[in-house]
């Protein structure tokens, strides 16, 4: 019995053991006045882009329309990809992983 409450001691001290942290690999970004880009990765799988882009400038309907994507690797040891739009009709994720509403 002893033997168990050590070892269940000892493996819940190994998961609270910090992860090691993350190097910035890539930082990449462009900002202008009617538009952006940016993308990252870092050393331990996760990485993302984006683009922004002003719709109807100067106009009552002026809108930003955004289209990116990113990924990072889940405890599972799965690396999960997200791309959305996100735009005057809301932000739109699609993943394989995520649910998707049933047909109107």
């Amino acid at each position: 019995m002893k033997f168990i409450i050590v070892f269940v001691a000892l493996f819940a001290v190994a998961l609270a053991a910090p992860r090691p942290e993350a190097e910035i690999l890539r930082n990449d970004a462009d900002v202008g006045p009617e538009g952006y880009s940016y993308s990252y990765a870092t050393s331990d799988g996760n990485q993302g882009e984006e683009q922004g882009q002003l719709k109807n400038i100067g106009t009552e309907e002026e809108a930003i329309s955004v289209k990116g994507s990113y990924s990072f690797v889940a405890d599972d040891g799965v690396t999960y990809t997200v791309t959305y739009v996100a735009d005057e009709n809301g932000f739109q994720p699609q993943g394989a992983h995520l649910p998707v509403a049933p047909e109107a």
